[in-house]
């Protein structure tokens, strides 16, 4: 560490360690609240300010500033303090109103309230609704999709496969395997207009369909790299001809552990015999309603938007030629995603959300 004048410790509670690498590691929150997330979490593994201020491109001052407000006041120090200005004209009961309006109630014939709806409602300006919405981070015009998983053994696979991924074994590969189907070979009826200076790039809003291709991916946790075959099919017998490329792939002395989803293709008798009858397989099987547990799904997602979502295929050969060349490429510069959720915390949230919806359920 650099030297310089001494600063005062930081020891950090459990919880409030928890809570700071999750304000750290956020997408969503502004950037400011997480950059001082991390200077805290840096401090508390006894970093200098000097180190600090270099590693987040900061000043020195700025950092200590921040030390000192985590030190006098908690958490509640890394927000933002009120900006100096005229007096409220709204009450804090009439912004509690509103909230309450808004998380409680129902606007007449439509899904949600929107600034304006709400605002007339209330008798407040759309700009007012707006900024007491931001600062509560309410968001009636967005949803997040989920599906609780009703799978009897769903705490013993999520404790098995988080396993693997945290403490994976020795002398072994760990793959995450599944099949991505049914993607089209697309091709726009005229040709596209060009990215340019102050327009964006212009295609058609219809196409040509050539057919699909079926993408069976293999992915080596430790590694990052992916082990792939297209197929016209998704039956039985092209993922038994998947296995038989991971075998040819993957050396004869490793353990091969793999994880998968439940899709009837996976369990067929012939694949159950197939793996039986090779004891270096070992089958993880994802929960039910639980594909996001299967690190595979991150790469599909990858491949999805940088080289299918956006692509123009004159025939099924193009675009398998085109995902063949993706691969190659992605492989060369590959990494393993960092999976760092544990099967305590995965479950917490899961509790977290039958209680919501317990909560809202009348």
């Amino acid at each position: 560490m650099s030297r310089g004048r001494p600063v005062q410790p930081i020891d950090l509670s459990q919880d409030v360690k928890t809570q700071l690498q999750s304000i750290a590691r956020s997408r969503s929150l502004p950037h400011g609240l997480v950059r001082r997330a991390q200077i805290i979490l840096m401090a508390a593994e006894g970093f200098s300010n000097t180190t600090i201020a270099q590693r987040i491109d900061l000043s020195g001052a700025v950092v200590g500033m921040w030390r000192k407000r985590f030190i006098q006041q908690g958490l509640i120090g890394l927000y933002d303090e009120p900006k100096p200005g005229g007096p409220r004209s709204i009450s804090d009961e009439h912004i509690a109103q509103l909230i309450r309006k808004t998380l409680n109630k129902k606007p007449k014939n439509v899904t949600h309230w929107t600034c304006r709806s709400i605002a007339k409602e209330t008798k407040l300006s759309k700009s007012t609704v707006n900024r007491v919405w931001n600062a509560f981070g309410i968001q009636p015009h967005r949803q997040k999709h989920f599906k609780l998983s009703a799978d009897p053994f769903f705490v013993e696979k999520v404790r098995d496969i988080v396993g693997l991924y945290l403490n994976p074994p020795d002398k072994a590969m760990v793959l995450c395997v599944d099949e991505k189907s049914q993607i089209q070979a697309l091709d726009r009826t005229q040709p596209m207009l060009p990215l340019g200076l102050g327009y964006v790039e212009g295609v058609t809003h219809d196409y040509k369909r050539h057919g699909t291709t079926t993408l069976f991916a293999a992915l080596d946790i430790a590694s990052g790299q992916v082990l792939t075959q297209c197929k016209f099919r998704h039956r039985h017998q092209e993922f038994l001809n998947f296995l038989y490329h991971i075998e040819a792939n993957v050396p004869k002395d490793l353990e091969i552990h793999l994880v998968i989803d439940n899709y009837t293709t996976h369990k067929h008798a012939k694949v159950r015999r197939w793996l039986a009858e090779r004891p270096r397989y070992h089958v993880h099987y994802t929960p039910t309603y639980a594909s996001w547990l299967n690190q595979v799904e991150i790469w599909f997602n990858i491949i999805t938007q940088k080289a299918i979502r956006r692509g123009t295929f004159r025939s099924v050969k193009d675009l398998i030629e085109k995902i063949k060349g993706f691969v190659d490429q992605y492989n060369k510069h590959s990494q393993p995603f960092m999976w760092t959720a544990t099967a305590d915390s995965i479950l917490a949230k899961i509790d977290r959300l039958c209680k919501g919806i317990a909560g809202t359920v009348h």
